[in-house]
C-alpha cells in the first residue's frame, strides 16, 4: 500500500440523506462530495493522495485507533488509545429530516473528547474543489474557523478553537486538552452565494451536543421500524442503516455505491463511477427494505421509478441507470490529473453504461412493483399504464441482444439471465393484472412469458457444461443464474438447477466465495477482479433452498467475517480477503439482507443436524 492511502476496508461512512463521508480508522475524511453524491468531491484524497484534499483529526502518541457506531445510529465512533490518553472522536452528519435541527445544511460535525490523560490534538482541513481540478482561498475568521471560497461555492469551516493557515490552502490547528475537554469542528457547504462578514458563528459544545443528540435519536427512531427479529439481527440491521445512507432523500433514488474508481482488482482498469441510480439495484434494495418494514423508502422510490416510466421517450425502454435526479445523460469522462486510488487508474466520473441496453431490468423492476404491490400499497393506475408501455417494448425487443447484468464491454448477446428475467417480468405483470383486475393484452403476456421460459431450457441449456451458459452456445458459466429458484422460475431442487449449482461450485466457487463468471477477456475488459459479494450471498440462498441447510450457513457465517470492522461491505473480495470496488455498495447489503431472512426461514423448518461432512471449495 502506497503512503496516504488506507485499504478501502479501513473506512466508516457517515451521511445526511445527500451525500456521504468516508472516515479512516486514522480519523482522516478522504472522500466527500457536495452537497450531494454525484458531485464533484471536496475531500479525495481517497482517488489521490497529494491532490485530492482530506479533513484530518489526530490524536499525537496514539498508539492504536478503535471504530464502531454508536448503537442503532449512523454515528461513528473513533477511538484514539495511547499508554497515558485516551481521545474519542465522533464523527456524523445530520439527517435531512424536520425532526433535526440545521438539517437544511450540509455540514459534517466532527467532535473530539478527551477521556484520560493529556492529549495533543492536530486538525488539517484542506479541501480540493471540483476533484483538486479548481483553486480556492482560504481565510481564517477570528474566534469562529475558516471560509474556503471556490468556483462552485463556499466551505464554512466553524471552530471552538482557532484555525491558522496551512500548506496547500489549508486551515489547522494544534489543541493540548485535558480530561474532560473537547474540540468542536463543523464543516458546512454554503454553495448559494457569498459568503457575508460575521455569518461564521463559533461552534461550542453545547450546539455540538445538541446536534449529536438529535442526529442519534433520528437514527434510533428509524431502526425502530425494522421487523426483523431473526439470528442475524446484528448484521441485518448494519445493512439496513448503510443502504439508508445511500438513499437521496430529495428523489428517492438510490446509488448504487458511495464512491467512484475503486477497483476491482489491483492496479486498476475495471474502475467504475457508482453514485447513480440502477433501476435493477434500486428494485433490489426495494425489496430488501421491505421485507424488513421500510415502507417509506419503497414509496419513494416507487415515486421516482413512476418519474422515469412517464418520461421514457415513445417507443423506447428505460435506461439502465440515471442521476439521482432523474437525469438520462451521465457522459463518462476520465480525470488524468488524479493518480487514483493506491494508483489505480483510470478515475473515472460518470458511466458509459447509461448508454448500454439491459434487458434484464425490467424483470427486477416487475418483481419489485409486484411485491410493493402486494405487501405495502396498491400501485395507482397511471403507474401500471407507465409499466405497460415498458413491456410493450420490452415484448418487441426482448429477443434483441444485449449488454446483460455485467455491463460487459466485449459485445452483446442473447444472455440467459436476461432472457429469464424477461420471463419474471412478464409473469409479475400477468399476476397484478389477477389480482387487481388491470386492464392488459394478458394473452400476449403470456406468450411472451411462454417464449422467454423456452428460449431458457430449449437454448441455454448446455448438455456438455451440464449446466445453464451464459447465453447459447457460449462455454461460461455465470453466477447470476444462481437467481432462478428465488424469482420462482425453476424449483431449487429440479436437476439442471442442481446440476448448474455443482458446475458453479466447480468452476467459479473458491473458498466458498463466487466469482461471477471467468475474466478471460472475451467481456472486452484488460485484467480480473475479486470475488463478487452480490454472488455470494445468492449462493447462500440456492444452498438454502435445496436443502443444503447447514452449508448455506456456513457460508453465510463465513461471508460475515469478510465485512470491515463496522459489518460494512465493498462490491468484491480480494484473494488476500481485501475489499476491492466501490465502497460501501448497495447490492451486497441488499443481498446479505435476503439472504438472512431466506436463512433463518429455511433453519426455523429444518430438523436434521445443522452440517454434514462435505467439502467447501
Amino acid at each position: 500500500m502506497k503512503p496516504g492511502y488506507l485499504p478501502i476496508e479501513d473506512h466508516g461512512i457517515i451521511g445526511d440523506l445527500h451525500t456521504v463521508a468516508l472516515v479512516g480508522v486514522d480519523g482522516t475524511i478522504d472522500w466527500c462530495c457536495l452537497p450531494r453524491f454525484d458531485a464533484p468531491s471536496v475531500f479525495g484524497s481517497l482517488l489521490d493522495a497529494d491532490r485530492g484534499g482530506s479533513f484530518s483529526v489526530t490524536v499525537r502518541d496514539a498508539e492504536r485507533t478503535k471504530q464502531m457506531y454508536m448503537p442503532d445510529s449512523n454515528v461513528l465512533l473513533t477511538r484514539f488509545l495511547g499508554q497515558d490518553s485516551v481521545a474519542e472522536l465522533y464523527d456524523f452528519m445530520v439527517p435531512d429530516h424536520p425532526s433535526c435541527p440545521a438539517s437544511g445544511t450540509r455540514q459534517i460535525v466532527r467532535e473530539v473528547r478527551v477521556l484520560r490523560g493529556r492529549a495533543v490534538i492536530d486538525v488539517c482541513c484542506r479541501p480540493a474543489f471540483d476533484y483538486g481540478r479548481a483553486p480556492h482561498t482560504v481565510t481564517p475568521v477570528q474566534g469562529a474557523g475558516a471560509v474556503f471560497a471556490g468556483p462552485a461555492g463556499f466551505l464554512v469551516l466553524r471552530s471552538s478553537v482557532p484555525l491558522v493557515p496551512g500548506d496547500g490552502g489549508a486551515a489547522c490547528a494544534t489543541v493540548t486538552l485535558e480530561p474532560g475537554q473537547s474540540l468542536e469542528l463543523a464543516a458546512q457547504w454554503d454553495g448559494a452565494g457569498a459568503v457575508r462578514e460575521g455569518v461564521v458563528r463559533p461552534l461550542d459544545c453545547t450546539e455540538a451536543t445538541r446536534l449529536l443528540d438529535t442526529t442519534l435519536q433520528y437514527w434510533d427512531g428509524w431502526l425502530r421500524q425494522s421487523q426483523y427479529r431473526g439470528r442475524y439481527r446484528e448484521t441485518v440491521e448494519r445493512s439496513a442503516l448503510a443502504l439508508k445512507l445511500l438513499v437521496y432523500q430529495p428523489t428517492g433514488a438510490l446509488v448504487a455505491a458511495a464512491t467512484t474508481s475503486l477497483p476491482e482488482a489491483p492496479g486498476g482498469g475495471r474502475n467504475w463511477d457508482y453514485r447513480y441510480t440502477w433501476v435493477r439495484d434500486a428494485a433490489f434494495t426495494l425489496y430488501a427494505l421491505m421485507r424488513l418494514g421500510f415502507t417509506d423508502e419503497a414509496a419513494a422510490f416507487i415515486d421516482w421509478l413512476h418519474q422515469r416510466c412517464a418520461q421514457a421517450p415513445p417507443g423506447a425502454g428505460l435506461q439502465v441507470l440515471y442521476g439521482i435526479d432523474g437525469r438520462p445523460d451521465l457522459p463518462e469522462t476520465v480525470l488524468d490529473h488524479l493518480c487514483g486510488y493506491n494508483g489505480a487508474r483510470p478515475v473515472r466520473i460518470g458511466n458509459a453504461a447509461a448508454g448500454q441496453t439491459q434487458l434484464d431490468i425490467h424483470g427486477e423492476l416487475m418483481d419489485s412493483v409486484y411485491l410493493y404491490n402486494k405487501h405495502a400499497e396498491p400501485i395507482s393506475y397511471e403507474l401500471w399504464e407507465a409499466l405497460a408501455r415498458q413491456l410493450d417494448w420490452l415484448q418487441k425487443n426482448w429477443e434483441e441482444p444485449d449488454d446483460g447484468i455485467w455491463e460487459t464491454r466485449g459485445g452483446r448477446q442473447r444472455f440467459t439471465y436476461s432472457a429469464l428475467m424477461t420471463w419474471v417480468a412478464f409473469e409479475r405483470a400477468m399476476r397484478i393484472a389477477r389480482h387487481r383486475g388491470m386492464p392488459a393484452p394478458v394473452e400476449q403476456w403470456r406468450d411472451t412469458a411462454a417464449a422467454a421460459y423456452r428460449f431458457v431450457q430449449d437454448r441455454c441449456w448446455s448438455p456438455e457444461l451440464g449446466a445453464y451458459c451464459q447465453y447459447p452456445d457460449s462455454p461460461t458459466l455465470d453466477a447470476s443464474l444462481l437467481v432462478m429458484p428465488l424469482v420462482k422460475f425453476s424449483g431449487p431442487k429440479d436437476p439442471r438447477f442442481l446440476s448448474t449449482v455443482r458446475r458453479i461450485e466447480e468452476e467459479l466457487v473458491s473458498d466458498s466465495l463466487v466469482h461471477r463468471y471467468r475474466t478471460d477477456g472475451s467481456d472486452g475488459l484488460d485484467g480480473g477482479e475479486g470475488t463478487f459479494n452480490l454472488c455470494s450471498f445468492w449462493y447462500v440462498e440456492a444452498l438454502a433452498r435445496s436443502g443444503r441447510i447447514g452449508e448455506a450457513r456456513y457460508v453465510f457465517e463465513k461471508m460475515i467475517t469478510h465485512a470491515n470492522h463496522l459489518g460494512l461491505y465493498a462490491e468484491e473480495i480480494g484473494p488476500a480477503g481485501e475489499a476491492l470496488g466501490n465502497f460501501p455498495q448497495a447490492f451486497t447489503h441488499l443481498a446479505l439482507i435476503s439472504a438472512a431472512t431466506n436463512l433463518d426461514r429455511a433453519l426455523a423448518t429444518h430438523h436434521g443436524p445443522a452440517a454434514r461432512h462435505w467439502h467447501v471449495r
